[in-house]
C-alpha cells in the first residue's frame, strides 16, 4: 500500500477554488513538493482542451511552473484536474494519459457542489489505486 499523501488544506482549497472558477469546463494544474507524497504548492493552470470531459495542461505554463518550483527547491510531483459532474475517480482517458507512475494524480469532483470531493491516486500499469490524503501534521515524522 502506498504511503499517505500529505496535502496542506491550502493546497486542497486552491484546487477546489480553481475547479469552481473554470466551470463548466475541467480545471487542471500541477502539484509541487519534495517527494510524491509531500505536496507543498499547487499551480492552477489553463486547460488548453477547454472541455468538460478532458484536460490538457498548457505546455508553456507547465514549463514556467516547473521553473518556479525548482527555484524553491521543489519538483513537480503530480497533477490535478476536476470532474465537474462526475465522481472523483480517474476516467479511462485519465488513466491512459497518465505520464509518470511516480506522480500523485488528484481528482476534484464538483458533482455535489456543496461538498467537493478531493481524492488522490497512484496510476501505473493501466490501473488507479486510491491513496489516503492527510494534512502534513497528521503523518508521523512530518515537519509542522
Amino acid at each position: 500500500m502506498s504511503s499517505p499523501v500529505r496535502m496542506p488544506e491550502e493546497v486542497r482549497e486552491a484546487m477546489v477554488a480553481h475547479a469552481r472558477f473554470t466551470l463548466p469546463e475541467e480545471a487542471c494544474g500541477l502539484l509541487a513538493g519534495t517527494a510524491g507524497d509531500d505536496l507543498r504548492m499547487v499551480f492552477c493552470l489553463t486547460n488548453r482542451a477547454r472541455s468538460r470531459y478532458r484536460f490538457t495542461v498548457d505546455p508553456v505554463e507547465h514549463y514556467r511552473a516547473m521553473q518556479h518550483a525548482e527555484r524553491r527547491g521543489l519538483g513537480v510531483v503530480g497533477v490535478f484536474h476536476s470532474h465537474p459532474t462526475s465522481p472523483a475517480r480517474p476516467s479511462p482517458a485519465d488513466i491512459a494519459g497518465a505520464l509518470d507512475p511516480e506522480w500523485v494524480y488528484v481528482v476534484v469532483s464538483l458533482a455535489d457542489p456543496a461538498t467537493p470531493d478531493v481524492r488522490a491516486y497512484e496510476i501505473r500499469g493501466g490501473g488507479a489505486t486510491e491513496r489516503v490524503i492527510e494534512p502534513p501534521s497528521a503523518v508521523a515524522g512530518s515537519p509542522r
